[in-house]
């Protein structure tokens, strides 16, 4: 009896015919690619928000592009989500990984290039519609072009013919585009949240949204950079330090909950600006020092 396309899927076994030499089969991990759907459905959905939200007129309705940046947030827990599970599961696979690349272009470098448009650069620079456009369309490329450098770089590193040999596994090269995009969102809410709370008024309000095409034209250079990040893969949950980093989780979990109002609008932008320095603070800090912030003590001994 042949078998289904959900159980080629689901047990990681070939969805497509094995090729006439015997060679590698594609493998198609169901739960790992399930958040990367979520990824993306994220992705597109806030993009609708940002197409439906109409800015025009005096008082200009931000109830769309508000949900649209919690839904941009919301895909980068799931971004984490999926590498997570496939490595725990032992499911990575370059289907998995390019499937990834596809959905961060969208979720994380259309979205937000898209949403900074809407909201200041459409109108910022007057007549010269042009040069608003072309800013958000260097971030989308840049971020493209991050994420075919990440994938082709850890392919060559498989096969053994990376000529710079930078362990994938524990450092990313250039700022990661779901970092870029989580930076944006947030700091675009955290915008929002000093207007809705009256420190700024509708002239300072303008003002500060003209931070937001300056941050996208920083973060589409960093994102080509060499600057390396650390991914945190290292980290075990399963390790010597996993009661801890539950003990911490929790702590965390209870201020959000007990400081919501402001847990959010002020805590993830400072999470994703403590991880974009971090990447130049890095090389000067001692080696043991790195291993304690980056890796669990069983996989940095080894």
């Amino acid at each position: 009896m042949p078998r289904s396309m959900d159980d080629d899927a689901s047990n990681g076994s070939d969805s497509s015919p094995q090729s006439k030499g015997g060679g590698k089969k594609l493998k198609i991990y169901f739960l790992p690619n399930l958040f990367t759907a979520a990824n993306l459905f994220c992705g597109f959905l806030a993009l609708t928000k940002i197409v439906e939200a109409d800015l025009s007129g005096v008082d200009p309705d931000y109830g769309p592009i508000r949900d649209a940046l919690w839904l941009i947030l919301l895909a980068c827990v799931f971004d984490v989500f999926d590498g997570r599970v496939a490595r725990l599961g032992g499911y990575e696979s370059p289907f998995g990984r390019e499937f990834d690349s596809l959905a961060d272009v969208v979720s994380f470098g259309v979205v937000p290039a898209f949403l900074v448009h809407k909201i200041v650069l459409k109108d910022v620079f007057g007549s010269h519609t042009e040069i608003g456009w072309f800013i958000a369309s260097v971030y989308v490329i840049c971020g493209a072009l991050r994420l075919a450098r990440f994938n082709c770089l850890s392919a060559m590193e498989e096969e053994g013919d990376a000529e710079e040999k930078t362990d994938h596994s524990s450092e990313f090269v250039g700022f990661p585009i779901p970092a870029a995009a989580g930076l944006v969102a947030s700091i675009t809410v955290f915008l929002m949240w000093m207007r809705d709370a009256g420190h700024l008024d509708k002239v300072g309000w303008r003002y500060a949204q003209y931070a937001l095409p300056a941050l996208l034209v920083f973060l589409s250079a960093m994102m080509v950079s060499k600057v390396k990040y650390p991914t945190f893969k290292r980290i075990n949950l399963r390790g010597p330090r996993s009661f801890m980093l539950m003990v911490f989780a929790a702590i965390a979990i209870g201020l959000v909950v007990i400081f919501r109002q402001y847990a959010l609008p002020i805590g993830a932008p400072l999470i994703f600006i403590v991880y974009l320095v971090y990447g130049f603070v890095r090389p000067w800090l001692p080696h043991r020092t790195r291993q304690d912030l980056e890796e669990d003590s069983a996989s940095a001994g080894g």
